[in-house]
């Protein structure tokens, strides 16, 4: 009997062992998997901001110089040692509405400019106004900022809308969309869908013309350090405006990176309207052109008349 009891505790011993052996590889899988997931949810990132703007709309009337908007923002369940590293990026951007652009190039011949060739893009932003915490170059690699058409070198100057890898589709986009090859012309998709090779480097050369031209005009601009932290989590951006700021809906985003990593972004539009004796007469040309014009003719004939009558000679 006393054999066979301590046999039946050498079998119960063996038996918790074995259990053991077979318990604590499971335990330790599932902690490597809770702190792999929580390592994939913080790569992924929670945290998330909101902007403001310091004005929603702006009148321009016939002594409008240009403006200055400020755009504020608050960055919630941020990494409070990431901010201390400042390892946050804010890069602010102001696109305007976009139109169909030609640019044309001239070249002279026997004392004539004519035209050499054209180019077509269907969506230009009429303005482009950028503040960013530090160097686009040093914020987020040039694949992406070609993505989230960040900066005036990697401008988009299509109205086929960007997608980010890995992401979800801007609004009206498709999953094709990441197949689109920056600065696209008309004639260039023509290529394409003809199946003939595109001239890509003469419609970049196009491309970057309109940007140049646009820069000398001040539509286009970009300014390093315009976009600071004046707390932990608060920030601001400041954006010059020129003074033929083009009106219609304009749209103000703001760009959250970590350590080089695209986070979230936010928008809010920004409205530009002509006020005063302008906006009355813009507004009576474009729901009454008939009668404007009817009205344009008399006035001029008017006019003339009149100026016959005051300085008729004797």
């Amino acid at each position: 009997m006393i054999g066979g009891g301590r046999i039946g505790r050498g079998r119960r011993t063996i038996s918790r062992l074995a259990w053991t052996r077979r318990i604590v590889p499971a335990v330790l899988a599932c902690g490597w998997l809770a702190i792999l997931a929580l390592g994939a949810e913080a790569q992924d990132g929670n945290e998330s901001f909101e902007i403001g703007l310091s004005t929603s709309t702006i009148s321009i009337s016939s002594d409008f110089t240009g403006a200055r908007l400020v755009v504020f923002g608050a960055l919630d369940n941020a990494d409070s040692r990431l901010l201390r590293q400042q390892r946050y990026d804010i890069v602010v951007v102001l696109a305007g509405p976009r139109r169909p652009v030609v640019v044309r190039e001239k070249e002279r011949t026997f004392g004539l400019w004519i035209n050499r060739g054209s180019e077509t893009f269907e969506s230009v932003p009429a303005s482009y106004a950028l503040a960013a915490t530090r160097p686009l170059a040093d914020i987020a690699r040039k694949e992406l900022r070609e993505r989230l058409s960040l900066g005036i070198d990697d401008l988009q100057l299509t109205n086929v809308p960007a997608r980010v890898a890995g992401g979800p589709p801007v609004a009206g986009g498709s999953a094709a969309v990441a197949e689109i090859q920056p600065n696209v012309g008309l004639a260039e998709r023509r290529a394409i869908a003809a199946g003939r090779p595109p001239e890509t480097a003469a419609v970049d050369a196009y491309a970057e013309a309109l940007k140049r031209i646009r820069e000398r005009k001040g539509l286009y601009n970009q300014s390093v350090g315009a976009v600071q932290f004046v707390s932990p989590t608060l920030f601001r951006a400041d954006l010059q405006l020129p003074a033929d700021l083009p009106t219609g809906t304009h749209t103000a985003r703001a760009y959250l990176f970590r350590s080089g990593v695209f986070i979230r972004e936010s928008s809010e539009p920004l409205y530009v309207r002509k006020s005063g004796f302008e906006s009355y007469i813009d507004d009576m040309a474009t729901r009454y052109g008939v009668l404007y014009g009817i009205a344009a003719v008399l006035l001029a004939i008017f006019t003339g008349w009149f100026g016959r009558l005051v300085f008729k000679r004797d």
